[in-house]
C-alpha cells in the first residue's frame, strides 16, 4: 500500500514546505505537532457565537509532588465537564486548549515546544497556568532533581516543573493551584518532609500577581470536587472574556461560594449532633464528631455538592471529616480517627441542650401523629401497642388548642 504525497509542489520542481502545525501528507493539523501550532489551523466557527475576544485559551497544566488525584478529579467533573470546556461548547467561554501530560497527543520536543511559544510570547492566545500537587525546593534536591518537565530545546538540559512555573507564571492570564498539595502543601508539606515542599502562593509570594493583574487561585481539597475546578476555571474565564467580574475570594484565594460554609452546616447528620447523639462506631446513623469528624471547623462543600455528579462525598457514605480542604492539612488533625481535642466541651454542652431539645420534640412529635379526631386509641391495625395519648400529649394539646384559639382572626 502508498501513500500519495500531496505535498505542494510549484512548476520547476521546487517543494514548498507546509506551515508549521500542518502534516506534510495530508495537509490538515498534524495532530502530534505542538498544540500552540495545530491550534492556529482548527476551525474557528464557535458554537454560540462571538460573546467575548477570546475564541480560545491555553492551559498549562503541572505537576510537582503530586499523586495526580486531581487530574482524576478532573476528569470526573460535570458542571461543566471537561470535555465541553475542550470542545468549546459552553456558551460564553472559550475553548480550552490542554497542554497536560496525561491528555496531550504531542509528547517529547513537540510537547515542550508549547512552553517555549508561552515564555516567548508566540502563542495565539492568553494561557493560564494551573498547578497540581507541592511546589517543592530544587535547591535542597541536590545534584539531581524533585520533578523534571522536559528538556531544553537548545541544551537537553533536563527543566523541572518549578522553573516552567517561575518563568511562566509572570506572563499567564491566570496561575490557579487545583488540590490541597498544591494551594497549602498538603501532605508532601507535613513536618518532617525533605523536600521544603510548599504551596504555589508560599512559592510566588502575597505580591505575586498574573498578567491580568489576579492573585494565586487556590481550590484546595485532597482530592478537590472536579465540578469546584471546572466551575472556578469558567468563573475566571469569564471575567478573561469581560463578560462577568472577577469571582468573589476569600483571604486566601479560595472561592467565596464553594468555600464559605463548614462541612457541618449541611451535613445530613447535623441534626443528631443537636439533639446531643453520637455515633459510638462506624457504620451508625448518628453524627460523627466522637469518631474523629472535623466537619464542624472545616471550610468545604463536599456535602451540599457530593463528589461526583452530585453523588458521595465523605459523610453521605459514612466516612469522617479529616480537614483535607484546610491549610493546616495534615498536621493540625493528626492522629485521624481520634475524637478532636475541642469536642470534648462542645459535644457535652449539645448532650445536655441537645437532649432536653430532643426529648421536647419527641413529645410534640408525638402529639402531631394524632389526628384532633382520635380522642383515645389511634385506629391503625399496623400499631404495637395501646397508642393513647400520655398525659403530656394531652396538656400539650390543650394548651397548644389555647394558643391556637387565641391568635384567630375571626370567632
Amino acid at each position: 500500500m502508498t501513500t500519495e504525497n500531496t505535498t505542494p509542489t510549484i512548476s520547476n520542481g521546487l517543494t514548498i514546505e507546509p506551515e508549521p502545525g500542518i502534516n506534510r501528507v495530508s495537509g490538515k493539523p498534524d495532530p502530534f505537532a505542538s498544540i500552540g501550532l495545530r491550534s492556529r489551523h482548527m476551525p474557528t466557527k464557535r458554537h454560540f457565537g462571538a460573546l467575548g475576544p477570546l475564541e480560545k485559551i491555553y492551559l498549562f497544566w503541572f505537576v510537582g509532588a503530586s499523586c495526580d488525584g486531581c487530574t482524576i478529579a478532573l476528569t470526573a467533573a460535570t458542571k461543566p465537564s471537561a470535555e465541553d470546556l475542550m470542545a468549546g461548547t459552553v456558551p460564553g467561554l472559550p475553548r480550552v486548549e490542554v497542554v497536560h501530560t496525561v491528555v496531550s497527543v504531542e509528547s517529547g520536543a513537540e510537547w515542550v515546544n508549547n512552553m517555549v511559544m508561552a515564555e516567548n510570547g508566540e502563542l495565539d492566545a492568553p494561557f493560564v497556568i494551573c498547578w497540581e500537587g507541592s511546589v517543592m525546593d530544587e535547591t535542597k534536591s541536590g545534584t539531581g532533581y524533585w520533578m523534571g518537565l522536559g528538556e531544553d530545546p537548545d541544551t537537553g538540559r533536563t527543566v523541572t516543573s518549578l522553573e516552567w512555573l517561575t518563568r511562566l507564571a509572570p506572563k499567564a492570564a491566570a496561575v490557579i493551584a487545583v488540590g490541597t498539595c498544591a494551594t497549602w502543601g498538603g501532605i508532601p508539606a507535613a513536618e518532617g518532609n525533605v523536600t521544603g515542599a510548599m504551596g504555589t502562593m508560599d512559592y510566588l509570594g502575597k505580591d505575586f500577581r498574573s498578567a491580568f493583574g489576579v492573585p494565586v487561585v487556590n481550590i484546595p481539597g485532597c482530592s478537590p470536587i472536579g465540578d469546584n475546578i471546572t466551575e472556578t476555571a469558567a468563573a475566571v474565564l469569564l471575567f478573561l472574556q469581560g463578560l462577568a467580574p472577577l469571582p468573589e475570594f476569600d483571604e486566601l484565594g479560595r472561592p467565596a461560594w464553594l468555600f464559605g460554609e463548614t462541612v457541618h452546616r449541611h451535613c445530613p447528620r447535623a441534626g443528631y449532633y443537636e439533639e446531643g447523639v453520637f455515633a459510638e462506631e462506624y457504620g451508625d446513623k448518628e453524627c460523627l464528631v466522637e469518631l474523629g469528624c472535623w466537619g464542624p471547623v472545616v471550610q468545604c462543600n463536599i456535602v451540599e455538592r457530593g463528589n461526583i455528579n452530585g453523588h458521595g462525598g465523605c459523610m453521605q457514605m459514612g466516612g469522617i471529616c479529616i480537614g483535607c480542604t484546610m491549610p493546616s492539612f495534615p498536621d493540625k488533625f493528626s492522629p485521624f480517627y481520634a475524637t478532636p481535642p475541642g469536642s470534648a466541651l462542645s459535644t457535652n454542652t449539645s448532650r445536655v441542650v441537645g437532649g432536653f431539645i430532643r426529648r421536647m420534640r419527641q413529645v410534640t412529635m408525638s402529639d402531631k401523629n394524632r389526628s384532633p379526631r382520635w380522642d383515645e386509641e389511634a385506629p391503625s391495625g399496623w400499631a404495637r401497642h395501646k397508642s393513647e395519648p400520655m398525659v403530656a400529649n394531652r396538656i400539650t394539646t390543650k394548651f397548644y388548642k389555647a394558643y391556637q384559639d387565641s391568635r384567630k382572626s375571626f370567632k
